[in-house]
């Protein structure tokens, strides 16, 4: 019986001094760890979800996203056929006529809403848009002259929220003035607008025309280029665009006052013609232009840091489980645990504060008060005050670079993986004369000091 009491007793002192045993345990915690992150993770994701749900609500009362189609010309044709009982009659399709060049300068005022403590970017804009038609000959087309009702065409313009439009719009065509009213005569090219009837179109003739355009959106503004020759400038006071859609403009300039761009684009670089019967092609694929974009995305930067929790988990117990070894002092798993709590309520901390106050402001506090935290606790579970503040240095260190990081956004992963080589060399060359396997197997001087 007294031996199988000295054998017990020796295994679970060979349990409490093994280094082996420990890093597993260590490595099974902060797994467990990891089952909270994915939790902050789905709350970034869910305040996220109620963000653009405030968005979209706030959008919707002043105009959505835009994207404008036009201006183009809209003929009704003929086309007969017999029916069933031999009487001849017929249908109308629409020829649709794209401008030879088409000019579009303006100027977009953004604007930031607040509701909550969410924001959306909005913004009006001011166009105005010049250039010609020149009508394609009979003998292009293969429609019967006669067929063609000149008389009922139709000048259209496509914009994808009516609600944003500000004022009338009035159209000058060939020096008369029409004013246009909301409807189109078909959605074969966009799906909704203005059009106006015109006075009767003289084919193979060219045809000026210009009008301004007041329109309110939010976030972003794009254009269809459907004339043979396409100019689009546009000037914003908005320091953080985003150009996007299937054509980069020609020139651009941003600023933190501002951003100028300007695009040049040609009928061969889409991939429709300047005329064409009924809905052949699809124009919305071209379609091109800017998005104002907030910089300062607090979920964005708020997933990007909880994808860095194991980082922190990982060097901040690898501290403890040193110390463990140069202080002959053990540490307990649920110390772990509560040090692995106070390293993720860092990420609900700043995702709350964030809303709040600027990103920056709500990152800086809540990384000190982690910091001091967790540095406390270590002064008061080892009593070495040298361990204390070497925990707050190297927390210090890993806070502040992993700021740096979030800041360079488009170095963040080469900057991340260059960190962590350096940190583990650092860590290698610190445990470079550590006997792994002394340790394993010698007996602590002071047993009652070895346990906790």
């Amino acid at each position: 019986m007294t031996n199988m009491h000295d054998i017990s007793r020796k295994v679970v002192n060979y349990i409490e001094r093994s280094i082996t045993l420990k890093i597993f345990s260590i490595g099974i915690l902060i797994l467990i760890l990891l089952l909270p992150t994915v939790m902050i993770q789905n709350l970034i994701r869910e305040r996220q979800s109620r963000r653009n749900s405030v968005v979209m609500e706030i959008n919707q009362k002043w105009g959505d996203s835009q994207t404008i189609t036009g201006p183009f010309i809209t003929v009704p044709f003929k086309t007969f056929f017999e029916d069933k009982d031999g009487k001849t009659k017929f249908n109308l399709n629409y020829l649709h006529i794209l401008p030879e060049t088409l000019d579009i300068s303006g100027k977009m005022t953004p604007e930031v809403r607040y509701r909550s403590n969410f924001e959306a970017v909005l913004y009006n804009i001011k166009l105005k848009f010049r250039g010609n038609f020149k009508l394609p000959a009979t003998s292009q087309l293969n429609i019967d002259s006669n067929n063609l009702l000149w008389d009922k065409a139709y000048l259209s313009l496509g914009i994808t929220d009516m609600r944003g439009i500000q004022e009338n719009i009035l159209i000058t065509f060939n020096k008369d003035s029409y004013e246009a009213s909301p409807g189109l005569k078909t959605t074969d090219l966009a799906a909704s607008g203005v059009s106006t009837l015109m006075n009767p179109l003289i084919p193979n003739e060219s045809n000026n025309f210009s009008f301004d355009l007041n329109l309110n959106g939010s976030e972003q503004v794009s254009f269809i280029p459907i004339g043979e020759s396409n100019t689009v400038r546009i000037n914003s006071s908005w320091p953080s665009p985003s150009f996007n859609g299937a054509f980069l403009p020609a020139n651009r300039e941003v600023a933190e006052t501002g951003f100028s761009a300007n695009w040049k684009i040609l009928h061969l670089n889409r991939n429709y013609p300047q005329f064409w019967e009924g809905a052949q092609y699809k124009v919305t694929p071209s379609a091109f232009g800017v998005k104002l974009i907030l910089t300062a995305d607090i979920y964005q930067r708020s997933m990007r840091l909880a994808k860095y929790s194991i980082v922190f988990l990982l060097f901040t117990f690898a501290s403890f489980f040193f110390s463990e070894i140069i202080n002959k002092q053990r540490i307990h798993p649920i110390q772990y645990l509560l040090i692995g709590a106070a390293i993720l309520i860092f990420y609900t901390l700043v995702l709350s504060l964030s809303e709040h106050m600027h990103f920056n402001y709500a990152y800086m506090i809540s990384a000190a008060s982690v910091t001091l935290i967790i540095s406390g606790y270590a002064k008061a579970i080892i009593s070495n005050s040298r361990f204390a503040y070497t925990i707050f240095g190297i927390l210090t260190i890993l806070y502040c670079y992993l700021f740096i990081v979030l800041q360079l956004e488009d170095y963040a992963l080469i900057m991340g993986s260059i960190g962590l080589l350096i940190i583990l060399a650092m860590v290698m060359y610190i445990t470079r004369k550590i006997n792994w396997y002394e340790i394993e197997t010698a007996r602590p001087e002071n047993q009652d000091s070895w346990r906790h």
